[in-house]
């Protein structure tokens, strides 16, 4: 390693750092609210009524409401039940109870699960490539005879191990 390239990866890294202190804040708090995405931790109920098109069939239901595995219960005359609501045949009039995050929370998750169908996917790619900048040139931020690189292999190490048991248990 040169002392410039070194000199160099700490510039880089400490600015780059400054900057995405934001989004780093925003995946770190929408990282945590997604792992409880399957509770209805922090969830608001809403009332929706929603006006579609009548004699909608059963199988079409959910994505027209935009209710992912819809499963109509029963069915009394004119009126579908499901899970928390209904939806009336004749009318085209459903009412449902829907669960979201608070607004802020949701558009946070949503960033965080962005695909490259959305229009700001590559922002995503920008800030994976800036993390994966981040732990390369952590290895320029001290000169290996010193002892904090040597400590820092260690942890290195015990990292890399922890990681590849929660990657495979």
């Amino acid at each position: 390693m040169s002392d410039k390239t070194s000199i160099s990866m700490r510039v880089v890294h400490r600015y780059l750092g400054f900057f995405l202190v934001g989004i780093m804040a925003v995946y770190a708090v929408s990282g945590i609210v997604l792992i409880f995405r399957d509770t209805d931790f922090l969830k608001q109920e809403k009332q929706v009524e929603k006006q579609i098109e009548p004699n909608v069939e059963k199988a079409k239901l959910g994505k027209l409401l935009k209710i992912k595995r819809l499963e109509v219960e029963k069915e009394e005359g004119n009126i579908y039940y499901f899970k928390n609501g209904t939806y009336d045949k004749s009318t085209g009039l459903a009412k449902f109870t829907q669960k979201k995050l608070p607004f802020v929370l949701d558009k946070m998750t949503h960033l965080h699960k962005a695909k490259s169908s959305q229009p700001l996917y590559f922002l995503n790619i920008f800030f994976g490539i800036s993390l994966l900048f981040f732990v390369i040139s952590a290895f320029w931020m001290y000169l290996p005879q010193t002892s904090i690189f040597r400590k820092g292999m260690y942890f290195t190490l015990a990292g890399i191990v922890l990681t590849l048991i929660l990657l495979f248990i």
